[in-house]
Protein backbone atom coordinates (compact mmCIF):
# COMPACT_ATOMS: atom_id res chain seq x y z
CA UNK A 1 0.00 0.00 0.00
CA UNK A 2 2.66 2.21 0.61
CA UNK A 3 3.98 2.05 -3.11
CA UNK A 4 0.99 2.73 -4.08
CA UNK A 5 0.73 5.96 -2.05
CA UNK A 6 4.03 6.73 -3.30
CA UNK A 7 3.39 5.96 -7.18
CA UNK A 8 0.03 8.08 -6.85
CA UNK A 9 1.75 11.51 -5.30
CA UNK A 10 4.29 10.80 -8.33
CA UNK A 11 1.72 10.53 -10.65
CA UNK A 12 0.02 13.60 -9.65
CA UNK A 13 2.75 15.41 -9.61
CA UNK A 14 3.42 14.55 -13.44
CA UNK A 15 -0.32 15.48 -14.03
CA UNK A 16 0.12 18.98 -12.38
CA UNK A 17 3.31 19.33 -15.07
CA UNK A 18 0.69 18.41 -17.83
CA UNK A 19 -1.79 20.65 -16.57
CA UNK A 20 0.77 23.30 -16.55
CA UNK A 21 1.78 22.50 -20.02
CA UNK A 22 -1.60 22.90 -21.35
CA UNK A 23 -1.89 26.06 -19.62
CA UNK A 24 1.33 28.06 -19.98
CA UNK A 25 2.43 29.19 -23.77
CA UNK A 26 6.27 28.19 -23.36
CA UNK A 27 7.93 25.22 -25.41
CA UNK A 28 8.27 23.49 -22.26
CA UNK A 29 7.36 19.76 -22.08
CA UNK A 30 5.30 19.03 -19.02
CA UNK A 31 8.09 16.36 -17.84
CA UNK A 32 10.23 19.27 -17.22
CA UNK A 33 7.11 20.85 -15.61
CA UNK A 34 6.56 17.85 -13.77
CA UNK A 35 10.17 17.59 -12.29
CA UNK A 36 10.05 21.11 -11.71
CA UNK A 37 7.49 20.84 -9.18
CA UNK A 38 8.43 17.88 -7.85
CA UNK A 39 11.82 20.32 -7.26
CA UNK A 40 10.11 22.44 -5.38
CA UNK A 41 7.48 20.49 -3.06
CA UNK A 42 10.81 18.53 -2.05
CA UNK A 43 12.77 21.26 -1.20
CA UNK A 44 9.60 22.99 0.59
CA UNK A 45 8.82 20.42 2.92
CA UNK A 46 5.32 20.00 0.81
CA UNK A 47 6.28 16.20 0.05
CA UNK A 48 8.74 14.63 2.04
CA UNK A 49 11.29 12.68 0.74
CA UNK A 50 10.55 9.71 2.56
CA UNK A 51 7.02 9.72 1.51
CA UNK A 52 8.50 8.75 -2.07
CA UNK A 53 11.65 7.81 -1.74
CA UNK A 54 11.02 4.19 -2.31
CA UNK A 55 9.05 4.32 -5.29
CA UNK A 56 11.46 6.81 -6.67
CA UNK A 57 14.18 4.32 -6.65
CA UNK A 58 12.23 1.82 -8.24
CA UNK A 59 11.81 3.78 -10.94
CA UNK A 60 15.18 4.98 -11.34
CA UNK A 61 16.47 1.02 -11.05
CA UNK A 62 13.95 -0.08 -14.40
CA UNK A 63 14.85 3.63 -15.99
CA UNK A 64 16.89 1.40 -18.94
CA UNK A 65 13.49 -0.10 -19.74
CA UNK A 66 12.19 2.88 -21.25
CA UNK A 67 15.08 3.50 -23.23
CA UNK A 68 13.32 0.27 -25.34
CA UNK A 69 10.68 1.93 -27.46
CA UNK A 70 12.58 4.61 -28.65
CA UNK A 71 15.33 2.01 -29.85
CA UNK A 72 13.17 0.42 -31.63
CA UNK A 73 11.59 3.69 -32.97
CA UNK A 74 15.11 4.15 -34.57
CA UNK A 75 15.31 1.06 -35.87
CA UNK A 76 12.13 1.07 -37.56
CA UNK A 77 13.28 4.56 -38.75
CA UNK A 78 16.75 3.38 -40.04
CA UNK A 79 15.94 4.12 -43.65
CA UNK A 80 15.47 7.74 -42.90
CA UNK A 81 17.86 8.31 -40.31
CA UNK A 82 21.43 6.03 -42.41
CA UNK A 83 22.17 9.16 -44.32
CA UNK A 84 22.98 11.51 -41.64
CA UNK A 85 24.11 8.50 -39.41
CA UNK A 86 27.52 10.35 -39.12
CA UNK A 87 26.10 13.73 -38.20
CA UNK A 88 23.41 12.45 -35.54
CA UNK A 89 26.96 10.89 -34.30
CA UNK A 90 29.04 13.69 -34.05
CA UNK A 91 25.96 15.79 -32.27
CA UNK A 92 25.49 13.01 -30.01
CA UNK A 93 28.95 12.82 -28.74
CA UNK A 94 29.90 16.64 -28.88
CA UNK A 95 26.27 16.90 -26.57
CA UNK A 96 26.91 14.00 -24.43
CA UNK A 97 30.85 15.55 -23.62
CA UNK A 98 29.48 19.15 -22.90
CA UNK A 99 26.30 18.07 -20.91
CA UNK A 100 29.15 16.08 -18.90
CA UNK A 101 31.82 18.62 -18.59
CA UNK A 102 28.72 21.57 -17.75
CA UNK A 103 27.41 18.95 -15.11
CA UNK A 104 31.04 18.40 -13.37
CA UNK A 105 31.43 22.32 -13.47
CA UNK A 106 28.27 23.01 -11.48
CA UNK A 107 28.73 19.53 -9.15
CA UNK A 108 31.82 21.04 -8.18
CA UNK A 109 30.88 24.56 -7.68
CA UNK A 110 27.90 23.47 -5.74
CA UNK A 111 30.41 21.46 -3.43
CA UNK A 112 32.86 24.58 -3.15
CA UNK A 113 30.09 26.69 -1.86
CA UNK A 114 28.66 24.24 0.51
CA UNK A 115 32.25 23.61 1.97
CA UNK A 116 32.43 27.52 2.24
CA UNK A 117 29.49 27.89 3.71
CA UNK A 118 30.41 24.59 6.48
CA UNK A 119 33.58 26.14 7.04
CA UNK A 120 31.91 29.38 8.34
CA UNK A 121 29.55 28.65 10.36
CA UNK A 122 32.51 26.16 11.95
CA UNK A 123 34.33 29.35 12.86
CA UNK A 124 31.32 31.22 13.75
CA UNK A 125 31.06 28.67 16.49
CA UNK A 126 34.33 28.60 17.45
CA UNK A 127 34.34 31.99 18.11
Amino acid sequence: MKYIKQFVIILTVSFLGEVLRAVLPLPVPASIYGLLLMLLALCTGVIPLDSVRETGRFLIEIMPLMFIPAAVGLIESWDKISPIVFELIVITAVSTVLVMVLSGRVTQWVIRRENRKSQSTGEAEGK
